[in-house]
């Protein structure tokens, strides 16, 4: 479950061979549309992450933690839109709006729906789907205070079907992901479910790499 720290190189390839499309260009500093990225909990850094290991209770699907190491290529997930384009490659993400999050590793989304969360109860995040397609329920809405997504401001995911924020209370899990946190989602917006982008590809009209952190 663990890889190396900087972005694999066969997902440089792929970022640098989609087709480019038009647009303004996105504010600098702006998450966009299409970028690969890792997403840190600020309150427990730790990182959203996913692997190839099903839940054993709830729905079980594959489970979605949070790891403590900055170098593990399951940490990686792409910013997309709704499945109507409303998110253009290159684009800046603005804030209220409608976003796909999924995971490079395995091609399933980011999912809630209203299973228990094994740990604490809550509601239960998994990763659905196969090669990026799942279903409404993997549609979250990014809340942040002004006019895009920027990689420096902590923001909320807040699940458009279930109206519960993407959140981290600190439970860890045992055997066989021993010491991963449990990523779940609560229905009050708290200290808990703040996220910040992190190392990453950030993806420009242009198609230019903007290199962040690892690399």
């Amino acid at each position: 479950m663990r890889g190396g720290g900087g972005v694999p190189a066969l997902l440089l390839l792929l970022l640098l061979r989609a087709a480019p499309c038009g647009g303004r260009e996105a504010p600098p500093g702006a998450v966009t549309c299409g970028s690969v990225l890792k997403l840190l909990n600020t309150r427990h850094s730790v990182r959203l992450h996913s692997h190839e290991v099903k839940y054993g209770s709830g729905s079980g699907q594959q489970s979605v933690t949070g790891v403590e190491a900055s170098d593990d290529a399951n940490s990686y997930w792409r910013v997309r839109g709704k499945a109507d384009g409303s998110c253009q490659r290159g684009a800046a993400v603005r804030c209220g709006q409608a976003i796909r999050l999924t995971h490079v590793s395995t091609g399933k989304n980011l999912h809630t729906h209203r299973f228990p969360s094994p740990l604490s109860n809550n509601q239960e995040v998994s990763a659905f789907g196969d090669d990026g397609e799942g279903d409404d329920l993997d549609i979250w809405i990014v809340q942040c205070s002004g006019t895009h997504w920027e990689r420096e401001d902590a923001v909320r995911f807040k699940h458009l079907g279930t109206e519960v924020f993407l959140s981290i209370t600190g439970e860890q899990y045992g055997h066989p992901i021993r010491g991963q946190r449990e990523v779940h989602g609560m229905p009050t917006a708290n200290q808990h479910n703040y996220w910040k982008a992190m190392e990453g590809v950030f993806i420009k009209p242009s198609m230019e790499l903007a290199k962040h952190d690892e690399l």
